[in-house]
This record gives structure tokens, C-alpha cells and sequence, in this order.
């Protein structure tokens, strides 16, 4: 289960240039293209006229033409032309129910789509992202198609001691296991902190350090800061700094820090789209920095994408077998139930919406039949 009245990463600018991109979110297929004056639009991946999906097509004029016959379709999903019609087919095409459109917002080097309710879109509600529009700060991802439960990447983000295991040849070491995480829920928001004191830099943060010109061979304090906010995003503060100079709040020439960006965006209730990156306020200018931090991160979500991916399948195989948790699942536990919370609230909403609705067409119908 996944929300719906709530603004999910939908794709970056870059994938949507100069053609229509077809991905389907949260169980919707959409379609985005950039209609006229290149204002990002979403509408439903169907024609109106036989069923094709509209991202096998293309763009011409700001309209999205159907690769099957030509049907000609605007950003309000209302059919606009089509070729080859006489006087009286093109008045026909027009009056073609219009295909439903989705509020989109482009902002912070993302578009973002709303699946749910339209009527209450609204922009205000994007997760800030103050890194995003701060030239002291870098940011370089990616994006991954994972075929696993959404959640199960939840988890796996606010639970980092996985690290020493997964990931054991760049950001994993046993250290992370003895340091016990401490989780706080603060509204709908679940915060997991973990801490560790006079350690060596593992192999992805040595290299971070020289990236910033420190070095490599000193003890040093490391943090890991997971935040998760609904519906399914997480931000990791990480990082570390020479010991002694004060951890995470040490000064910038003793530190190596980052904010480990995860959109995570369910396709279906066993696929999801994840875009993964890294933001840095160190450096922000060194591209080549930039592409080397990426290739290592991609390296390491790629890792996680295998054990995620082998963990559905297990678990679609025993769909009777349950999961247990420990301490160290804290923060994936209490993530889960503020969706849940969240979920069971949407529902109420979402129902009482439709029975406004209903009352409203109810009037509607009444006023038209009215007499004169």
C-alpha cells in the first residue's frame, strides 16, 4: 500500500527532453512531456482513440501525437487534432473524453507528480530541499528500477548496520554494529542517529577526505543521521572528521560530510523507482569530484539493489512467513507506522471527498432540472 494524495519524484528534466516518457507511479500510468513553453505536463499513458499507450509517441508543437494514428493530445489531456479527418471527424475527436491529467511541479533538478486527488495538490507541500538551491553545495545520482516492496528500501535506509555485511569494501565496517542507533518519532517524521568515535575512515570516505584535501590515515569520528519523511522519502546525513575536532559539527577543514539523498517511488506494491544521489558542501566546483563520488555510490545502491531485490523474491515465495524485527529496526518500524497512520488517514479524507462529490452532482442535477 502506498499514498497517494502526497508529491512523489516522477523522473528528472533530463529524461523527458525533446520526448514523452511513459513510467508508470503508485499504480498509474502516466505520461510526462513538456507541452507548450516548455511547462512539464502529465497525463494519462492511454489514447482515447484505440488504448496505445501516448509515451510510444512524440512531440510536435507542444502537443503529444499517438505513434498509432496521429490523435493529437494537449497538456489538459483534451484531444486537440488528428489527421486525415474530414470537416465534421475533427468536431468528433474533439468532443473525445479528455484523458486524466496529474499536478506536476519541476523543482530542484526534479519533476514531481501528484497520483492522488487533484483538487488538493498542493506545491507547498514538496519536501524542502535547501541544498538544492544553494550553490555552496554539489549533487550528483541516479536512478535505479528495483523490483522490490517500496517499504523494504525504507527499511533498509534507517537501518545502516547492514553496511558492515553489504557493503564491506567501501562504506561497511564492524564498527557501525558495536555503535547502537538511537530512533526518535518527531510527528510524522523518524530520525535515527548513530555515532562512532576514533575509528578509521572506511575505503569511500578515505577518498572523501582527500576529495577535500585532508587526510586519510588519522583517527576519525563518523556519523549517520537517517530522516525519513513521508511519503517515502530519506536523507542521510554522513560523513566524518579527524577525531577530536567535534564530530558531525566540526569545523569544514576537519570534515568530509554529505547528505545521502533517497526518492524512493513505488511503480507497482513490488517495484519502485529509486533516485539515489549525494549533495556536498565541499568542493561544490570539482566536477571530477562529483563524478567520482557518484561512480562509488552507484557502486554501493547496486549492492543493495541485489540483496533488496533477492529479499522480495523470498518473500513473495512465503508470503505466509513474517519478518521480524530487533532493535537495530527501529527506525524502519516506526517509518512503516507512520505510513500506515498516514494511509488510514487518506483513506477517511479520500472518502469523505467522494461523498462531497457525490452531493455536489446530487445538487448539480437537481438545479439543471429545475424549470425555468
Amino acid at each position: 500500500m502506498y499514498l497517494k494524495n502526497t508529491w512523489y519524484v516522477a523522473c528528472t528534466p533530463d529524461e523527458i527532453e525533446g520526448k514523452p516518457l511513459g513510467r508508470q507511479i503508485c499504480g498509474e500510468r502516466i505520461v510526462f512531456f513538456r507541452g507548450p513553453e516548455g511547462k512539464v505536463t502529465a497525463v494519462e499513458d492511454f489514447c482515447p482513440h484505440r488504448g496505445v499507450p501516448l509515451s510510444l509517441g512524440f512531440m510536435r508543437e507542444g502537443h503529444l501525437v499517438c505513434g498509432y494514428h496521429g490523435l493529437s493530445i494537449g497538456g489538459d489531456g483534451q484531444c486537440a487534432s488528428m489527421p486525415g479527418q474530414l470537416p465534421g471527424g475533427v468536431q468528433a475527436i474533439r468532443r473525445f473524453p479528455a484523458v486524466r491529467s496529474f499536478p506536476v511541479v519541476e523543482r530542484y533538478g526534479f519533476v514531481w507528480v501528484w497520483t492522488g486527488d487533484a483538487e488538493l495538490a498542493d506545491p507547498g507541500k514538496l519536501h524542502h530541499l535547501a541544498w538544492a538551491e544553494d550553490p555552496e553545495w554539489a549533487y550528483g545520482g541516479g536512478l535505479y528500477h528495483v523490483h522490490c516492496d517500496y517499504r523494504l528500501m525504507i527499511d533498509n535506509l534507517m537501518d545502516l548496520t547492514h553496511e558492515t555485511y553489504v557493503h564491506a569494501t567501501s562504506i561497511g565496517q564492524p564498527e557501525i554494529e558495536h555503535a547502537l542507533p538511537d530512533t526518535q518519532v518527531d510527528g510524522d517524521h523518524v530520525v535515527t542517529r548513530r555515532f562512532m568515535q576514533n575509528i578509521k575512515a572506511p575505503p569511500f570516505w578515505a577518498a572523501a577526505l582527500r576529495g577535500n584535501g585532508l587526510a586519510d590515515d588519522v583517527p576519525c569520528d563518523r556519523w549517520q543521521i537517517c530522516r525519513f519523511t513521508p511519503p517515502s522519502h530519506v536523507l542521510i546525513d554522513v560523513g566524518v572528521a579527524h577525531a577530536g575536532h567535534g564530530g558531525f559539527d566540526a569545523d569544514p577543514k576537519y570534515r568530509a560530510g554529505s547528505i545521502v539523498v533517497d526518492f524512493i517511488t513505488p511503480e507497482t506494491e513490488t517495484s519502485m523507482w529509486y533516485f539515489w544521489g549525494m549533495a556536498r558542501n565541499f568542493k561544490p566546483a570539482d566536477a571530477e569530484l562529483t563524478a567520482r563520488i557518484r561512480e562509488g555510490q552507484a557502486k554501493i545502491f547496486s549492492e543493495d539493489l541485489a540483496i533488496l531485490e533477492a529479499q522480495q523474491r523470498n518473500l513473495s515465495a512465503n508470503p505466509q512467513r513474517r519478518i521480524l524485527n530487533l532493535n537495530i529496526d527501529a527506525g524502519g518500524v516506526r517509518s512503516r507506522r507512520v505510513i500506515d497512520r498516514l494511509l488510514e488517514k487518506e483513506q477517511q479524507e479520500r472518502a469523505a471527498l467522494r461523498k462531497a462529490r457525490e452531493a455536489k452532482g446530487a445538487i448539480d442535477s437537481t438545479s439543471s432540472a429545475a424549470p425555468a
